[in-house]
């Protein structure tokens, strides 16, 4: 390797990210400014990547969970050579269409492995990244997956409270190829973070598990010293490494003044003259570039020869490898469920939809039973989707296909973002649906990502009965289908919910949530379409006995509602139909002649939901009629609840008579 002096290596990283700032006149120069050694070491000595082929399957994964630092990143793809991050790119820093946002995107800029900034997400996001390499690991063997996942975390990553659900996992699980780097600089945007904050952290990571340490961040052998005991320890590692935020800059080195904002031209000045830096914005000395190409090619080989172990293999589990690597399903998932819907429509199944569902994991399970990986936040029997068949996961038995995340909703979610986003699992997590409030942060990052996971909410409604308001969700379906990219399905019987189960599972750019019932439900559903009707949203289940003067809508548990207003209205002759709406944002955006002839044009329309009304008016519209939830619920019996709200029949064809009788 050309031999360069590292402190001007890593001073070019100083420059580059003092230089982006400043033309930006926004972000973050601190962090890339005092971590910049760390950054050097890991990347130009321990790092196994390849910037050639930033994305093959063996290398070690980098998180830069201290987002907002982003341009320490982007130096560092540009300086390594990935050709997708050319020094313009750098020059454009936050600017509108660039590949250098303010916080990294994975979905945008090739090179990022998870998308930060909302700060506790990166590092939980990478202890499921961990989690998929040791459990991948036990099944195709070292030879063929066997990397580190390193950390950059800030202390506004270890202050937010995933951040302990995330260690507190990864310590139990023994994940030791997870390696945290703490850019322990004590400044924080209000001051310095003893104004909020005396925790020990190498102590309080040790007490969950960890191998933890103190260094010097801004001593190269320290910080070499310390990986390479990190990458021997049996356990996951935290290396606080002390630094100066915005090391270099004259005046505001040190302070919260170099946090968030650009230096201003004579700081800036006063920096580069301080670390022997040129004046000349966004140059780097030829032999600094050259040496970080070199660094950047050096896992070439490694590829290579991991390519070659690769390649003995037989070739059925080289093709099952790559299937996973791609999210791809097997054919046998659709066989299955054709089978289990058949089935179903044989002998009904008239049980709570978690019930349901429990069937429908049966089939799935036995049909993908290595990347068919669920968990549950400490609601395992009540959310029931633990196959018979599943061995839990542990540090001792990394073959399992079942996580026990305990009461940890939010590193849950984070957790099953770096499964999928590592690749070779489809991960899926319960818990009750109110509780999707503990996990939105991290079900909002899937969303923008677009990770294919599946959230299993169970107790979707009052009809979950005695536990009260506390535990009814009303508002949550419409927040969640609120979120861009998040779909929601709310199925209505056993059917249904094997469909919805074949939507999420081969959804692979996006989250599903499936809300699922607590109480008994009859099976409304007598065939099971090729085209899958869940697909568009919304299908008619019930149609009307000549021109249609009501047309109710419904999810879930109230559609055995929508269908029994409608044979009471037929009683009296008027004719109605029932749209089961298992997905309201799906059918909201089905191509307009599709949503048009669906919704209909029936005087009356009427949308039964146990929950709030926000949504339904683009089906309803704002005259429409709406039985539902107008503020909370209450402890009582599911049936005297959804009477004493109002959500039955008889108010539905009142509604209706209101309009048409």
């Amino acid at each position: 390797m050309t031999q360069v002096d590292h402190t001007r290596m890593a001073n070019a990283i100083r420059g580059l990210a003092m230089d982006a700032v400043e033309k930006a006149k926004s972000g973050h120069p601190g962090l890339p400014m005092g971590a910049a050694d760390v950054a050097t070491v890991l990347f130009t000595q321990f790092l196994k990547f390849d910037a050639a082929d930033p994305a093959w399957p063996d290398r070690d994964r980098f998180v830069l969970s201290a987002g907002h630092g982003s341009m320490l990143l982007y130096s560092l793809l540009y300086l390594t050579g990935n050709k997708d991050m050319p020094l313009d790119q750098l020059k454009h820093f936050r600017q509108l269409g660039s590949l250098t946002p303010g916080h990294p995107e994975n979905f945008h800029t090739k090179g990022i492995e998870t998308t930060t900034g909302p700060l506790g997400q990166g590092i939980s996001t990478a202890v499921g990244m961990a989690v998929a390499e040791k459990m991948l690991s036990a099944e195709f063997g070292k030879k063929i997956v066997s990397h580190y996942t390193y950390v950059l975390a800030s202390d506004g990553d270890l202050m937010e409270g995933v951040s302990q659900e995330a260690i507190a996992l990864a310590g139990h699980w023994r994940l030791n190829k997870l390696i945290v780097l703490y850019d322990d600089n004590g400044i924080s945007i209000d001051g310095p973070t003893s104004l909020a904050d005396s925790v020990d952290q190498v102590k309080r990571f040790k007490s969950a598990g960890w191998a933890a340490e103190h260094i010097n961040g801004q001593d190269q052998k320290a910080i070499a010293d310390a990986i390479t005991r990190a990458q021997k320890s049996s356990k996951p590692t935290l290396i606080a490494c002390k630094t100066t935020i915005g090391y270099g800059a004259p005046t505001k080195a040190g302070t919260n003044k170099v946090h968030g904002e650009a230096l201003g031209a004579d700081e800036l000045k006063g920096a580069k003259e301080r670390l022997g830096i040129s004046l000349e914005p966004f140059s780097v000395p030829d032999d600094v570039l050259a040496a970080w190409r070199e660094a950047g090619a050096r896992g070439a080989a490694a590829r290579q020869e991991w390519e070659a172990r690769y390649a003995e293999l037989g070739s059925r589990k080289r093709a099952e490898f790559e299937r996973r690597l791609r999210h791809e399903r097997p054919a046998s998932l659709a066989k299955a469920l054709k089978g289990h819907k058949k089935a179903l429509l044989e002998n009904p199944l008239n049980v709570a939809t978690r019930k349901s569902s429990e069937a429908a994991i049966e089939v799935i399970a036995a049909a993908m039973p290595m990347e068919f990986l669920a968990g549950s936040a400490d609601l395992t029997g009540s959310n029931n989707n633990k196959a018979k068949s599943a061995v839990n996961f542990s540090a001792k038995t990394p073959k399992g296909r079942f996580i026990h995340y305990g009461i940890r909703e939010h590193g849950m979610a984070a957790a099953m973002n770096g499964i999928f986003l590592h690749g070779g699992f489809a991960p899926n997590g319960a818990t009750f649906l109110v509780f999707t409030d503990y996990a939105r942060p991290a079900m909002r990052l899937a969303a923008l990502m677009g990770t294919g996971v599946v959230y299993v909410m169970t107790h979707d409604s009052i009809g979950l009965g005695e536990d009260g308001p506390t535990h009814q969700p009303v508002e949550h379906l419409s927040a969640l289908r609120a979120i861009p990219n998040m779909r929601v399905f709310r199925p209505c019987d056993a059917v249904e919910v094997a469909e919805c189960w074949e939507l999420a599972l081969n959804r692979i750019d996006g989250p599903t949530v499936l809300a699922l019932t607590r109480q008994n439900l009859p099976q409304l559903r007598t065939t099971a379409p090729a085209d899958n009707p869940c697909s568009h949203g919304g299908y008619e289940l019930v149609a009307a006995q000549g021109d249609a003067k009501v047309s109710f809508f419904a999810s879930g548990s109230e559609v055995q509602i929508a269908v029994d207003a409608q044979k009471q209205l037929a009683e009296r002759g008027i004719p109605s139909r029932v749209v089961s709406v298992p997905s309201l944002e799906l059918l909201l955006a089905q191509p307009e002649d599709r949503k048009k002839a669906l919704i209909g044009n029936a005087p009356a329309k009427i949308a039964i939901e146990a929950a709030v009304r926000w949504g339904w008016d683009a089906v309803i519209g704002q005259d429409g009629e709406f039985i539902g939830m107008h503020g909370f619920g209450a402890s009582a019996p599911a049936k005297d609840l959804f009477k004493h709200f109002g959500i039955t029949a008889e108010a539905a064809v009142n509604a209706a008579l209101k309009r048409v009788g």
